[in-house]
């Protein structure tokens, strides 16, 4: 695996949040259980949406879907740590955002797992794709990496 990726730095990413972690994050080896890494990804990108006003999951004309998924672990995580969520969009097409996520243990400089997923943002009654609205447009360019 001498081809694998070394973890990013902090200063590759755009934006953070931070994210207390839980009890029943960890599984039975001690540490966190790598389905709440999505979770963590998840939490990370509609809380920013939502903080910037671009995201109206009840109200909203358009949404996002998930359609593509993947992480890379460097390594372990576990309650009680808090975790900050480094955000960047990777890539923006006119109706798909990929977004990258690294997840930092306390204050470590480097990722613990680093991640991303692609959303294809529809029209919230047809699910058809639908282009980014401007606002929604004008927030995620602010994140470019």
């Amino acid at each position: 695996m001498a081809d694998r990726p070394a973890p990013a730095a902090r200063a590759a990413y755009r934006a953070f949040r931070a994210i207390t972690t839980r009890w029943m994050d960890n599984d039975i080896y001690g540490h966190m259980n790598n389905v709440v890494h999505y979770s963590l990804f998840d939490t990370a990108v509609n809380g920013w949406l939502i903080d910037k006003g671009v995201l109206d999951m009840h109200g909203g004309d358009q949404i996002g879907l998930v359609v593509e998924t993947g992480c890379r672990y460097f390594g372990e995580l576990a309650f009680p740590d808090t975790v900050t969520a480094g955000l960047r969009v990777a890539r923006l097409g006119s109706s798909s955002v990929r977004y990258e996520v690294g997840l930092f243990r306390n204050g470590d400089e480097h990722a613990a797992a680093e991640g991303f997923f692609v959303h294809v943002y529809v029209d919230s009654a047809t699910r058809r794709p639908k282009p980014l609205a401007g606002a929604l447009r004008a927030a995620l360019e602010d994140i470019i990496a």
